[in-house]
């Protein structure tokens, strides 16, 4: 989040191949940064590439952190959502302009940006405003009401103030992001308070079920890595995070030629953004709805397939200076080949809504991997699936005062 005495926050930047037209496909950008930080203009956003697919290419601002997803006595809850909203009335409304379509808009977005995807599809506000959504990397991201005003406590707390418009309003916009800095850098003293699920997590922001903008959470309603991990965090992970019985020995058993190091990354990325993304598929067949799965396996960067290196494959943005540390300059002919394949499945899905490869149904489970030689295949995460089966990934609950 920048800090700025601007309240100009609510911008757009739109990518067009012909405004002579009405009538080409269009694709809206919501970035990911745990709904803390983050910005549209990152150079690996640039929707050039996408948008000589024949594609109008939007990408919006909105608001984070304290600004955007604050518990504020006196303020609306999910501010950054409502910006994305507004955002998207806008393209209904104007898109036109610039050569898009209005009826075939398609939302993508990555990390907070692809659970902002979720939010949006069940907030009423943002009905009838999207056709499609490609969400790339779904987090366990939702908050109760009693804990979000919780942690909103605790942070104007550190500046002897109530979380307020009133008391707010005579604090500066530095002071208060230095505040939630603070909190969220300590968060692990709050463990009892906050439970386990935050502290993974390490963000103390995301949306709240306030009852408007979000009446429910979105698995529910559209049914109906660490430096050197210890053997103590690994097996702490391993028995708080997964919910059957005996998660260690489920994770023990599922994958038995890991070391703990490994283990811990499992548990913490199928909780943090694998199987809340499965979920959201489920959830979405279960409730009559149209889902494409996917998996990102190409691991030619220095991180592997790791969470936010698909960002430059899907603009095409690999000369930028994040696809260049992701890829090399110049990128080698892999990573030229698995982007060409995803811009080409992103632009189909945001044109006809066929992505180029089957829906996903629970019998056969058929989802597309990407890597060196992309296949289409049962969903790989099998073990993982069967041990959080019957998770609700609810919203975080404040374990107590």
């Amino acid at each position: 989040m920048r800090i700025t005495s601007s309240d100009e926050w609510l911008t757009v930047n739109v990518w067009t191949p012909d405004m002579r037209t009405s009538t080409l496909p269009v694709m809206v950008w919501i970035y990911g940064g745990a709904f803390t930080i983050g910005s549209s203009d990152q150079p690996e956003f640039d929707g050039a590439g996408l948008a000589a697919q024949g594609i109008v290419v939007v990408s919006l601002n909105y608001r984070v952190g304290v600004k955007g997803f604050m518990q504020i006595e006196g303020a609306p809850s999910n501010r950054g959502l409502l910006d994305q909203i507004a955002a998207l009335q806008w393209v209904s409304n104007d898109i036109p302009g610039f050569g898009g379509d209005p009826d075939n808009v398609t939302v993508f977005g990555q990390s907070a940006g692809a659970a902002s995807i979720g939010m949006l599809l069940v907030a009423p506000g943002a009905a009838g405003l999207f056709h499609r959504g490609i969400a790339e990397s779904i987090p366990a991201s939702l908050f109760g009401r009693d804990l979000a005003a919780d942690i909103a406590m605790v942070i104007a707390g550190e500046l002897g103030c109530r979380p307020t418009v009133a008391e707010l309003a005579a604090t500066s916009p530095a002071a208060l992001v230095t505040a939630s800095a603070d909190v969220a850098k300590a968060v692990t003293q709050y463990q009892g308070r906050w439970g386990y699920d935050v502290v993974v997590r390490g963000s103390v922001f995301g949306p709240v079920i306030d009852g408007a903008v979000l009446p429910d959470s979105p698995w529910r309603t559209l049914a109906g890595g660490p430096g050197q991990v210890t053997v103590a965090e690994a097996n702490r992970a391993l028995r708080l995070l997964p919910p059957v019985a005996d998660g260690a020995q489920a994770y023990r058993a599922a994958y038995p030629q890991a070391g703990h190091a490994e283990l811990y990354g499992l548990v913490c990325s199928d909780f943090v953004y694998r199987m809340p993304s499965l979920h959201l598929a489920q959830s979405r067949d279960g409730g009559g709805g149209t889902t494409h799965l996917y998996e990102f396996r190409f691991d030619a960067s220095p991180l592997g397939a790791a969470h936010t290196t698909e960002i430059p494959l899907v603009f095409g943005t690999l000369t930028s200076p994040v696809g260049a540390q992701f890829y090399g300059s110049p990128p080698s002919l892999a990573a030229v080949g698995v982007s060409a394949e995803i811009i080409g499945a992103w632009g189909s899905f945001a044109t006809n809504g066929d992505p180029g490869w089957p829906a996903y149904d629970p019998v056969n489970q058929l989802a597309r991997v990407f890597d060196t030689q992309s296949t289409v295949a049962r969903y790989p995460e099998q073990a993982s699936q069967e041990i959080w089966a019957r998770y609700p990934f609810d919203p975080f609950p404040l374990q107590h005062r």
